[in-house]
Protein backbone atom coordinates (compact mmCIF):
# COMPACT_ATOMS: atom_id res chain seq x y z
CA UNK A 1 0.00 0.00 0.00
CA UNK A 2 1.23 3.31 -1.68
CA UNK A 3 1.76 5.92 1.71
CA UNK A 4 -0.49 9.32 1.72
CA UNK A 5 1.31 12.02 0.21
CA UNK A 6 2.89 14.03 2.87
CA UNK A 7 2.40 18.23 2.75
CA UNK A 8 5.46 19.87 2.04
CA UNK A 9 5.59 23.28 3.80
CA UNK A 10 6.92 26.52 2.00
CA UNK A 11 9.62 28.67 2.60
CA UNK A 12 7.48 31.87 2.81
CA UNK A 13 6.04 30.64 6.07
CA UNK A 14 7.88 33.00 8.50
CA UNK A 15 5.89 36.19 6.05
CA UNK A 16 2.67 34.93 6.47
CA UNK A 17 1.99 36.84 10.37
CA UNK A 18 2.59 39.83 8.39
CA UNK A 19 0.03 39.41 5.36
CA UNK A 20 -3.44 38.22 4.94
CA UNK A 21 -2.60 37.47 1.25
CA UNK A 22 -2.62 33.49 -0.23
CA UNK A 23 0.98 33.03 0.42
CA UNK A 24 3.32 29.63 1.53
CA UNK A 25 0.42 27.38 1.22
CA UNK A 26 2.63 24.42 1.05
CA UNK A 27 1.90 21.47 -1.21
CA UNK A 28 1.06 17.65 -1.15
CA UNK A 29 2.53 16.16 -4.44
CA UNK A 30 1.99 18.50 -7.46
CA UNK A 31 -1.38 19.92 -5.92
CA UNK A 32 -2.05 22.49 -3.20
CA UNK A 33 -3.20 20.74 0.38
CA UNK A 34 -7.06 20.18 -0.01
CA UNK A 35 -7.33 22.30 3.29
CA UNK A 36 -5.92 25.17 1.44
CA UNK A 37 -8.01 24.64 -1.63
CA UNK A 38 -11.33 24.73 0.79
CA UNK A 39 -10.02 28.10 1.98
CA UNK A 40 -10.10 29.52 -1.72
CA UNK A 41 -13.09 28.36 -2.49
CA UNK A 42 -15.07 29.61 0.93
CA UNK A 43 -12.91 32.81 0.01
CA UNK A 44 -14.32 33.33 -2.73
CA UNK A 45 -17.89 32.86 -1.88
CA UNK A 46 -17.38 35.45 0.64
CA UNK A 47 -16.10 37.49 -1.86
CA UNK A 48 -19.18 36.73 -4.11
CA UNK A 49 -21.31 37.64 -0.72
CA UNK A 50 -20.25 40.89 -0.15
CA UNK A 51 -20.78 42.27 -3.65
CA UNK A 52 -24.55 41.18 -3.31
CA UNK A 53 -24.40 42.38 0.28
CA UNK A 54 -27.00 45.40 1.45
CA UNK A 55 -26.76 48.10 3.26
CA UNK A 56 -27.76 47.77 7.37
CA UNK A 57 -30.02 50.98 7.16
CA UNK A 58 -31.72 50.40 10.03
CA UNK A 59 -28.74 49.56 12.53
CA UNK A 60 -26.50 52.35 10.25
CA UNK A 61 -29.35 55.28 10.75
CA UNK A 62 -29.07 54.31 14.51
CA UNK A 63 -25.55 54.31 15.10
CA UNK A 64 -25.03 57.54 12.86
CA UNK A 65 -27.67 59.44 14.82
CA UNK A 66 -24.39 59.72 17.79
CA UNK A 67 -22.51 62.36 15.37
CA UNK A 68 -25.81 65.05 15.61
CA UNK A 69 -25.77 65.51 12.10
CA UNK A 70 -28.77 65.09 9.71
CA UNK A 71 -28.93 62.52 7.74
CA UNK A 72 -30.43 61.93 4.23
CA UNK A 73 -30.67 58.57 1.87
CA UNK A 74 -29.89 58.59 -1.62
CA UNK A 75 -29.68 56.00 -4.60
CA UNK A 76 -28.37 55.67 -8.01
CA UNK A 77 -30.33 55.48 -11.35
CA UNK A 78 -29.41 51.63 -11.48
CA UNK A 79 -32.30 50.00 -10.04
CA UNK A 80 -31.59 46.49 -8.87
CA UNK A 81 -27.92 44.84 -7.87
CA UNK A 82 -27.76 43.24 -11.21
CA UNK A 83 -28.35 46.44 -13.10
CA UNK A 84 -25.95 48.29 -11.05
CA UNK A 85 -23.19 45.20 -12.06
CA UNK A 86 -24.08 45.12 -15.67
CA UNK A 87 -24.69 48.99 -16.17
CA UNK A 88 -21.77 50.81 -13.85
CA UNK A 89 -23.01 53.97 -15.53
CA UNK A 90 -26.12 54.44 -13.83
CA UNK A 91 -24.20 53.76 -10.50
CA UNK A 92 -22.51 57.19 -11.20
CA UNK A 93 -25.94 59.39 -11.68
CA UNK A 94 -28.84 60.08 -8.48
CA UNK A 95 -32.31 59.23 -9.71
CA UNK A 96 -35.17 61.70 -9.62
CA UNK A 97 -36.46 61.46 -5.85
CA UNK A 98 -32.54 61.55 -4.87
CA UNK A 99 -32.16 64.87 -7.11
CA UNK A 100 -34.83 66.61 -5.24
CA UNK A 101 -33.62 65.07 -1.63
CA UNK A 102 -30.47 67.08 -2.42
CA UNK A 103 -31.87 70.23 -3.37
CA UNK A 104 -34.23 70.28 -0.31
CA UNK A 105 -31.01 69.71 1.62
CA UNK A 106 -28.26 72.31 0.00
CA UNK A 107 -26.69 74.94 1.52
CA UNK A 108 -23.14 76.37 1.50
CA UNK A 109 -21.24 73.55 3.22
CA UNK A 110 -17.34 72.72 3.14
CA UNK A 111 -17.64 68.62 3.25
CA UNK A 112 -20.13 66.20 1.95
CA UNK A 113 -19.19 63.01 3.72
CA UNK A 114 -20.96 59.93 1.68
CA UNK A 115 -21.45 56.32 2.90
CA UNK A 116 -21.98 54.01 -0.09
CA UNK A 117 -22.22 49.99 -0.98
CA UNK A 118 -19.95 49.89 -3.57
CA UNK A 119 -19.26 46.47 -4.38
CA UNK A 120 -18.91 45.73 -0.84
CA UNK A 121 -22.36 46.72 1.54
CA UNK A 122 -20.50 44.60 4.21
CA UNK A 123 -17.65 46.81 4.29
CA UNK A 124 -19.69 49.72 5.25
CA UNK A 125 -21.79 47.94 7.65
CA UNK A 126 -18.71 46.46 9.32
CA UNK A 127 -16.38 49.00 9.31
CA UNK A 128 -17.66 52.91 8.64
CA UNK A 129 -18.62 53.75 12.14
CA UNK A 130 -15.58 52.99 14.30
CA UNK A 131 -14.12 54.99 11.53
CA UNK A 132 -16.44 57.69 11.56
CA UNK A 133 -16.15 57.82 14.76
CA UNK A 134 -12.25 59.41 14.48
CA UNK A 135 -12.98 61.85 11.53
CA UNK A 136 -15.86 63.09 12.66
CA UNK A 137 -14.48 64.76 15.64
CA UNK A 138 -11.31 65.84 13.37
CA UNK A 139 -13.68 67.61 11.03
CA UNK A 140 -15.37 69.10 13.49
CA UNK A 141 -12.80 70.48 15.64
CA UNK A 142 -11.53 72.11 12.65
CA UNK A 143 -14.10 74.07 12.03
CA UNK A 144 -15.67 72.62 8.77
CA UNK A 145 -19.32 73.19 7.98
CA UNK A 146 -20.58 69.49 7.15
CA UNK A 147 -23.05 68.63 4.89
CA UNK A 148 -25.86 66.22 6.34
CA UNK A 149 -24.63 62.46 6.27
CA UNK A 150 -25.55 60.54 3.07
CA UNK A 151 -26.55 57.13 2.67
CA UNK A 152 -26.29 55.93 -0.90
CA UNK A 153 -27.64 53.02 -2.40
CA UNK A 154 -26.39 51.03 -5.66
CA UNK A 155 -23.25 53.58 -5.71
CA UNK A 156 -20.01 53.98 -7.89
CA UNK A 157 -17.10 56.47 -6.74
CA UNK A 158 -18.63 59.01 -9.34
CA UNK A 159 -22.11 58.98 -7.60
CA UNK A 160 -20.14 61.44 -4.77
CA UNK A 161 -20.04 64.24 -7.54
CA UNK A 162 -23.72 65.17 -8.01
CA UNK A 163 -24.44 64.30 -4.57
CA UNK A 164 -21.63 66.86 -2.74
CA UNK A 165 -22.44 69.08 -6.27
CA UNK A 166 -26.30 69.04 -5.29
CA UNK A 167 -25.80 69.79 -1.52
CA UNK A 168 -23.61 72.90 -2.48
CA UNK A 169 -20.54 70.85 -0.90
CA UNK A 170 -16.87 72.44 -1.80
CA UNK A 171 -15.55 68.67 -1.55
CA UNK A 172 -16.68 65.18 -1.29
CA UNK A 173 -15.63 62.29 0.99
CA UNK A 174 -17.11 59.14 0.12
CA UNK A 175 -16.52 55.92 2.02
CA UNK A 176 -17.34 52.86 -0.15
CA UNK A 177 -17.16 49.40 0.00
CA UNK A 178 -14.11 48.38 -2.41
CA UNK A 179 -14.10 45.16 -4.63
CA UNK A 180 -13.58 41.83 -2.11
CA UNK A 181 -10.48 40.40 -2.59
CA UNK A 182 -10.01 36.55 -1.64
CA UNK A 183 -8.34 37.83 1.61
CA UNK A 184 -10.63 40.88 2.05
CA UNK A 185 -14.39 41.52 1.25
CA UNK A 186 -14.87 44.05 3.73
CA UNK A 187 -12.74 47.32 2.50
CA UNK A 188 -13.55 50.32 2.77
CA UNK A 189 -11.98 53.26 0.07
CA UNK A 190 -12.25 56.74 0.74
CA UNK A 191 -12.23 58.98 -2.24
CA UNK A 192 -11.89 63.11 -1.78
CA UNK A 193 -12.37 65.23 -5.01
CA UNK A 194 -12.06 68.90 -4.18
CA UNK A 195 -15.12 70.95 -6.30
CA UNK A 196 -16.85 68.20 -6.91
CA UNK A 197 -19.36 68.15 -10.66
CA UNK A 198 -20.58 65.71 -12.43
CA UNK A 199 -18.47 64.54 -15.57
CA UNK A 200 -15.09 64.54 -13.32
CA UNK A 201 -12.72 61.44 -13.47
CA UNK A 202 -10.75 59.36 -11.27
CA UNK A 203 -7.87 61.67 -11.54
CA UNK A 204 -9.58 64.20 -9.78
CA UNK A 205 -9.42 62.19 -6.87
CA UNK A 206 -7.12 61.03 -4.17
CA UNK A 207 -8.34 57.64 -2.46
CA UNK A 208 -7.05 56.26 0.62
CA UNK A 209 -7.30 52.16 0.09
CA UNK A 210 -7.83 48.96 1.81
CA UNK A 211 -9.64 50.25 5.32
CA UNK A 212 -10.56 47.61 7.53
CA UNK A 213 -9.31 46.12 10.81
CA UNK A 214 -6.42 43.87 9.11
CA UNK A 215 -5.48 46.94 6.44
CA UNK A 216 -5.32 50.43 7.11
CA UNK A 217 -5.91 50.69 10.90
CA UNK A 218 -9.04 53.40 11.26
CA UNK A 219 -6.51 55.76 12.87
CA UNK A 220 -4.38 56.23 10.59
CA UNK A 221 -6.51 56.04 7.89
CA UNK A 222 -8.68 59.03 9.93
CA UNK A 223 -5.35 60.75 9.81
CA UNK A 224 -4.57 60.46 6.28
CA UNK A 225 -7.90 61.67 4.98
CA UNK A 226 -7.70 64.52 7.39
CA UNK A 227 -4.24 65.30 6.04
CA UNK A 228 -5.58 65.19 2.17
CA UNK A 229 -8.47 66.99 2.79
CA UNK A 230 -6.57 69.82 4.74
CA UNK A 231 -4.28 70.17 1.73
CA UNK A 232 -7.18 70.01 -0.88
CA UNK A 233 -8.63 73.11 0.61
CA UNK A 234 -5.75 74.99 1.12
CA UNK A 235 -4.13 74.17 -2.11
CA UNK A 236 -7.84 74.06 -3.98
CA UNK A 237 -7.21 71.29 -5.93
CA UNK A 238 -7.01 67.44 -5.47
CA UNK A 239 -6.67 64.09 -7.76
CA UNK A 240 -2.94 63.61 -9.49
CA UNK A 241 -1.45 67.10 -8.33
CA UNK A 242 -2.08 66.16 -4.73
CA UNK A 243 0.16 64.13 -3.39
CA UNK A 244 0.51 62.59 0.60
CA UNK A 245 3.39 64.16 2.16
CA UNK A 246 2.41 63.70 5.04
CA UNK A 247 5.15 61.22 6.07
CA UNK A 248 8.03 63.97 4.68
CA UNK A 249 7.12 66.70 6.86
CA UNK A 250 9.55 67.63 9.22
CA UNK A 251 11.93 65.25 7.50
Amino acid sequence: MKNAPVKISDSWESLKEFTAARIALGRVGDSIPLSESLEFKLAHAHARDAVYSELDRGALLNALAEFHLPLITVRSKAENRNQYLQRPDLGRIPDESSVKTLKDHASAFDISVILADGLSAQAINSNVIPLLKILVPLLKEAGYKLAPLCLAEQARVALSDPIANGLGATLALILIGERPGLSSADSIGAYLTYQPKPGLTDESRNCVSNIRPQGLPFAAAAAKIFYLLQEAFRRKLSGVELKDNAGFLGS
